[in-house]
């Protein structure tokens, strides 16, 4: 039974990881609509600009941190400008495959500005047994894990307080609902979407260093954002307590099905039923959890 909390409890620490990558999905398409793909290669530009900060110019990581957080405001502002400005009011196709574009090239320039060599980030958190757990409960989680969930738990909640009890939060949702409607009644739409995305690239951040930390800092962090679909698709496109809920399910069940059902099936497990997961849960609810059931009548 102990063992059984022990892969329990980390599959939920790691789940909380998940649930903090898949906000900047939610925030982002809460705002305008848009299924930011480019995500995933914004955790990258953020955790190699960091990391490389440090090595190439030799500032420490606690100066790097705000010099990096201020890169990926700027990129987010300039994406915002400069490629979804111009789009308003586009197919939602359209959007969906300018952000592609936007991957491969943030991708590009990560690597064009700082080389595509892997690289250690370490942010001076042990990653060793709980003591403490070990001792009481014969329990073996990882202090770092602890850590990096109980970041994420706080910025998460931070992050869902202002967007649903602020002004800015009232003002993302009547954009939601409508950016014609909420222009009449004279919210500036550019600025909330400016919000939108310098936010998504604060959490970008936080989540390349998590998991640069983890993995070390290198292009397979783009594919992090891959494990947020799964996220998305069971909480729903467009709920904050949704992307938290469907984290902690994705993390607890891939690491579950990882140890009772892997051995089964010849190991490997952990990268696909995630997947199989959200796919059944489309069959019975494909507006997620929390999404907002729709209801067609002819």
């Amino acid at each position: 039974m102990n063992f059984f909390f022990e892969v329990l409890i980390g599959g939920l620490l790691s789940g909380i990881m998940y649930a903090l990558v898949a906000l900047g999905f939610v925030l982002i398409y809460k705002a305008s609509g848009v299924f930011n793909f480019a995500q995933g290669a914004m955790v990258f530009f953020a955790a190699l600009t960091c990391v490389s900060i440090t090595t190439e110019f030799g500032l420490s990581l606690w100066l790097a941190i705000p010099i990096t957080m201020a890169v990926m405001v700027v990129l987010a502002l300039a994406i915002e400008k400069v490629v979804l400005r111009p789009l308003v009011n586009q197919s939602e196709i359209t959007l969906f495959m300018a952000t592609i574009g936007l991957t491969f090239f943030i991708e590009g320039l990560a690597q064009l500005m700082w080389g595509s060599q892997v690289k250690r980030l370490d942010l001076g958190i042990p990653d060793v047994p709980m003591q403490s757990l070990l001792d009481q409960f014969n329990i073996v989680i990882s202090q770092f894990d602890l850590v990096a969930a109980g970041i994420c738990a706080v910025l998460v909640t931070a992050l869902a307080f202002i967007f649903s009890k602020t002004k800015i939060g009232r003002a993302l949702r009547a954009v939601a609902d409508d950016h014609q409607a909420a222009l009449a009644v004279g919210i500036p739409l550019q600025h909330i979407w400016a919000i939108v995305w310098a936010a998504a690239g604060f959490v970008a951040l936080v989540a390349g260093l998590l998991w640069g930390a983890r993995n070390g800092v290198q292009f397979a962090l783009t594919f992090v954002a891959l494990k947020a679909l799964p996220v998305l698709i069971l909480g729903g496109f467009t709920s904050i307590p949704g992307a938290i809920v469907g984290g902690l399910i994705i993390g607890a069940s891939e690491k579950l099905a990882e140890v009772y059902i892997g051995p089964m099936v010849g190991g490997g497990i952990e990268g696909w039923f995630p997947y199989v997961l959200a796919l059944l849960f489309l069959l019975i609810r494909p507006e997620g959890l929390f999404g907002e059931r729709i209801i067609r009548r002819i």
